[in-house]
């Protein structure tokens, strides 16, 4: 890049990273962790006292991509009643031969893509080819995004989802609708009696699927569990699925697989990363009756790898702002 400062903004970045671009970023660096070749720093996420705001930092080094960088945001919870996304960050990218600061990336669109996109990445790698109806646990802001991400990979037929406040349902029945795809509002019972592959994406901190309800050969990707204490399935599931995830370390301290490990029902050993999969490295999915589960906890490198997109793509196409430091 250029000498100064690079700021992109929110509506930059959506108009220049797409979600084949963020799958493509997302698949790479997953494939590059399971490597050696980038790491992520340890995870800060704390509770503020105030605003009942989430607040902490995602940051890490790809030395094959030469990406160093920080995410600093959060959750406000009070958000969507002012009319903003609960979801606020921004992503600072440096440059790792001299830490000098090379760009300013809003984070709100990315960090909804880049999620979709690790779901996205999952399913392409772990779910039936032959899989034709998606489950959508959640209709928040980000459902959306995951499931547009999700119909790219898979011929699905039908939609059926299931929210804790089913007022918010007509988004995703809106998107299906879009997509040109059935859409059918359910119980979480019946949500898992008829789909082939399942997104949870909550802020829950209690199992809203349980184990029994799940058939044989479901693909389970399950992201909104990513702080201590959050919890989207049963622990039993975990122990009976063959379970994959973005990062081992992130998926047994803060992500879904905290509580089948804390009650001994896995070991970390029992984790695949997903970038072992995508290298070829393992074969992911063993047979069709197989359950298979990603815990996608959201890493820091995700974030550096589609701001680094956005952060090319909009010098490239001349969208950027640049300021001199």
């Amino acid at each position: 890049m250029s000498e100064g400062l690079l700021i992109v903004s929110e509506e930059i970045c959506a108009e220049v990273v797409s979600s084949a671009d963020a799958f493509t970023a997302v698949e790479a660096v997953f494939g590059a962790m399971a490597k050696g070749d980038a790491y992520n720093f340890p995870v800060i996420r704390e509770a503020i006292g105030y605003a009942d705001a989430l607040y902490g930092f995602k940051s890490g080094f790809d030395k094959a991509g030469k990406t160093l960088g920080v995410k600093s945001g959060g959750y406000w919870p009070g958000n969507m009643d002012k009319g903003l996304t609960n979801h606020q960050s921004t992503i600072f990218l440096f440059d790792p031969d001299t830490g000098m600061l090379q760009a300013l990336v809003g984070g709100n669109y990315l960090t909804a893509v880049r999620t979709a996109a690790s779901s996205s990445v999952s399913i392409a790698h772990l779910a039936r080819k032959d899989a034709r109806v998606l489950g959508m646990v959640g209709a928040g802001h980000q459902s959306t995004f995951q499931l547009r991400a999700a119909a790219r990979q898979r011929d699905f037929e039908k939609v059926v989802a299931w929210n804790p406040h089913p007022e918010m349902l007509p988004r995703l029945a809106a998107v299906a609708e879009e997509l040109g795809v059935g859409f059918e509002a359910v119980s979480p019972q019946e949500l898992g009696a008829q789909a082939d592959v399942i997104i949870t994406i909550t802020s829950a901190f209690e199992p809203l699927l349980m184990k029994d309800w799940i058939k044989p050969g479901t693909h389970l990707a399950c992201m909104g569990t990513d702080t201590k204490g959050k919890q989207e399935v049963d622990p039993a599931l975990l122990a009976s699925a063959r379970v994959f995830a973005d990062e081992i370390s992130q998926s047994t301290t803060i992500g879904e697989a905290q509580h089948a490990t804390e009650q001994g029902l896995l070991k970390s050993t029992d984790i695949t990363p997903i970038g072992a999969v995508i290298n070829g490295d393992h074969a992911g999915r063993s047979s069709p009756e197989e359950i298979t589960l990603f815990d996608g906890t959201g890493v820091g490198l995700q974030d550096l790898a589609v701001a680094s997109v956005a952060a090319r793509e909009a010098e490239k196409q001349g969208k950027a702002t640049r300021v001199a430091l």
